[in-house]
C-alpha cells in the first residue's frame, strides 16, 4: 500500500467523537492491525479529540488520517489558545485525577506522538502507531 490521506472537519461536538472512532477502526482495520491495537488507537484518537472540542475556539477541528505502508499516522488539530507544551504537568498515577491524563494515555498507547502548539493558533496532535510493534 502506498502512502494515502484522508482529512476530515469536524464539528466540534461530543457527540462526533463515536463517528471518529468509526472512521478510525475502520481504517486501522484496512491496515491489518490487531482488535487490540485498534483498540488502543480508538482511545488515543478518542482522548485528542476531546482535546480539541475543549480546547477549539473555532467550533471545528481536523482530522489527518495518513496510511503507511507499515503503520498509521493520525493528526489532530485545533485553533484553540494554544499553550507551553513544556508547562504540562506530569499526570501523578498513585493520586489520579479526573483531568489531565488524556496526554499521558495517547503517548502510552500510541507508539510515536508529537505535540506542537503555538499560542493563539492551536494545537496538533500527531500520533503514529505502527503494525508488529508492541508498547
Amino acid at each position: 500500500m502506498t502512502c494515502e490521506t484522508i482529512k476530515m472537519e469536524i464539528t466540534s461536538n461530543p457527540e462526533y467523537v463515536g463517528i471518529i472512532r468509526l472512521t478510525t477502526s475502520g481504517i486501522a482495520n484496512k491496515i491489518g492491525f490487531s482488535m487490540d491495537d485498534i483498540e488502543d488507537i480508538k482511545v488515543a484518537v478518542s482522548e485528542a479529540c476531546t482535546n480539541a472540542i475543549k480546547h477549539s475556539n473555532d467550533d471545528i477541528f481536523y482530522i489527518t488520517y495518513t496510511m503507511l505502508e507499515n503503520g498509521l499516522t493520525i493528526e489532530i488539530s485545533d485553533k484553540g489558545e494554544g499553550y507551553n507544551i513544556e508547562n504540562i504537568p506530569q499526570p501523578d498515577l498513585e493520586n489520579p485525577k479526573e483531568n489531565g491524563l488524556g496526554l499521558f494515555i495517547i503517548q502510552t498507547l500510541m507508539d510515536d506522538v508529537s505535540i506542537e502548539s503555538i499560542e493563539n493558533q492551536g494545537t496538533t496532535i500527531k500520533m503514529t502507531k505502527y503494525l508488529g510493534v508492541d508498547n
